[in-house]
């Protein structure tokens, strides 16, 4: 049987969940064979639809667009409150945005962050605007728009002296209540075929707890901190406090509300049921 293929998404936050993949030399244990290649999230939604990749951690916005998908049940990128990774930047005062902030630059990286943006605008703060989808180059989309949508590492690298900021899964927990998810890991119904379909939601599962270990988490930290130029507490803090990766009841309410949404404004298709391992 063909090994697996993986596409991954090569931000600090997904490197709790891929511990065991990354780590088979210190003794980690996978129990199948994969090809890992790593991407940005609206890429890593691409390669599941065009079947160049098998498991994808997808952009939440995927499950709309993409037929077919399984989720892995339990394992997600989330957030119950600020998550530090989403943010709207610009350089008016948010209670200006209203009448100050009529374009938005969108980081083509993203499909669930732009998506939730239009909801949070067109529910919200005054209005849909008008939106432009730009690289994630923060000076060349303030120069084009009024504000920015950036997410990942680039948006934990946004310099908060220099600008304003909207966290959006904060805003979304404060307007709606819900928890918010960004991504999950879903796999091709196709690729299942012939194989144990439970074992294979262990892995990611196994992988996750092993990463979030207390020791496996300051071993990130150590890691990336200098990566991203970020100090060591502001990564731990990011890995244990603004990310939540269970994809628990609240979440799962989260996520339709946002499906919900989307198709209601436009933005999203209406999302299939949510079909699990």
């Amino acid at each position: 049987m063909s090994r697996l293929k993986i596409s991954a998404i090569s931000y600090l936050n997904t490197a709790p969940l891929m511990w065991d993949f990354e780590h088979a030399e210190a003794g980690a244990k996978v129990d199948f064979d994969f090809d890992i290649s790593y991407t940005i999230p609206s890429a890593c939604a691409e390669a599941l639809r065009a079947g160049t990749a098998d498991i994808g951690i997808i952009p939440a916005a995927a499950y709309a667009t993409v037929p077919d998908l399984v989720i892995v049940p339990d394992v997600a990128i989330a957030a119950r409150r600020a998550v530090r990774s989403i943010l709207l930047v610009s350089k008016a005062p948010v209670d200006q945005w209203t009448t100050q902030v009529r374009t938005v630059a969108l980081d083509t990286s993203s499909m669930t962050s732009v998506a939730l943006a239009k909801i949070l605008f067109a529910k919200w703060p005054g209005g849909a605007r008008d939106y432009k989808p730009m690289a994630p180059d923060l000076d060349a989309m303030l120069g084009a728009c009024d504000a920015a949508l950036l997410i990942g590492d680039p948006a934990l690298q946004v310099d908060p002296t220099r600008y304003f900021t909207l966290d959006l899964a904060e805003e979304w927990v404060a307007r709606t209540g819900k928890s918010f998810v960004f991504a999950f890991w879903a796999i091709r119904r196709q690729a299942l075929a012939g194989r144990n379909e439970r074992a294979i939601a262990e892995v990611f599962k196994k992988s996750r707890d092993h990463g979030l270990s207390p020791k496996n988490l300051e071993a990130i930290a150590q890691e990336w901190a200098p990566r991203l130029g970020l100090t060591l507490e502001a990564v731990r803090v990011y890995l244990t406090h603004n990310i939540h990766y269970y994809l628990d009841p609240p979440c799962l309410e989260g996520l339709k509300l946002y499906y919900r949404l989307g198709a209601e404004i436009g933005v999203l298709p209406p999302a299939p049921e949510l079909h699990f391992l």
